[in-house]
Formats: structure tokens, C-alpha cells, sequence
């Protein structure tokens, strides 16, 4: 396996890679929006941190050799389901080839995020 590693895209908070490449398949950690010049989530609500989690993955995927439009799966969290029409107004600008998708509201997600996604890509 290779660790995938940009400083465009946050630092982990934790004890794990920003993405790891498996065979022909790109598995990111999920992603929130915080800005990596900062280290601090972006304000603006859920269509600001959503615009930053797709910078942030699309980075992380540029890194590892592909791209966004070649995510087969992706997994959302969402802090409030609300949020729900807002997010998917960010997510289907930047993710269009419609991969297979969960999407869920949970209780918290890490920093205070509104939203955080992981994805599965294949390699370019």
C-alpha cells in the first residue's frame, strides 16, 4: 500500500493517512472543511465547509493520480440533516459522475464539522 500525503489538503487529526492506495483503488479518510492554509474550518455554513471538503478531496485524489471524476463510491455525514438539499447543491457540482453514495446525518463529526465525505476512486 502507498500513504498518500499533499499539504494541500488538512493534516490528519489523528492516527491515520489522508488516503492510501490499495491495488487500483484510491481510499480516502473522510474529509471536513477546514482549510489547509489555516487549519481551521471555513465559515459560511454548509455550502462553504461542503465547497472545502470537495477542494480538499480533490487534492488528496490529484495527489494520488486521479481525480474526482473517477470516485466509484463516496460516504457522507452530515451533522444535521437539514442540511441535506444545501449539501447535495455542492457535492453534485463537484462529484457528476454519480458514483454510489450513502448519506447520513450523525450525532457529531470531528472539529464541529456540518459535513465530512470519504471516497473510493479508481486510478487514472
Amino acid at each position: 500500500m502507498e500513504r498518500i500525503h499533499t499539504e494541500r489538503a488538512p493534516q490528519a487529526l489523528g492516527p491515520y493517512s489522508q488516503a492510501l492506495v490499495a491495488g487500483r483503488y484510491v481510499f480516502t479518510s473522510g474529509q471536513i472543511g477546514i482549510d489547509p492554509s489555516t487549519g481551521k474550518l471555513v465559515e459560511g455554513g454548509i455550502a462553504a465547509q461542503a465547497e472545502q471538503v470537495m477542494a480538499n478531496l480533490a487534492a488528496i485524489l490529484e495527489e494520488a493520480g486521479t481525480g474526482l471524476d473517477r470516485i466509484v463510491k463516496t460516504t457522507c455525514f452530515l451533522a444535521d440533516i437539514a442540511d441535506f438539499a444545501a449539501f447535495n447543491e455542492v457535492y453534485g457540482a463537484h462529484v457528476t459522475g454519480r458514483p454510489a453514495r450513502s448519506c447520513v446525518a450523525v450525532r457529531d463529526i470531528p472539529a464541529g464539522a456540518l459535513c465530512e465525505v470519504e471516497a473510493v476512486a479508481t486510478l487514472a
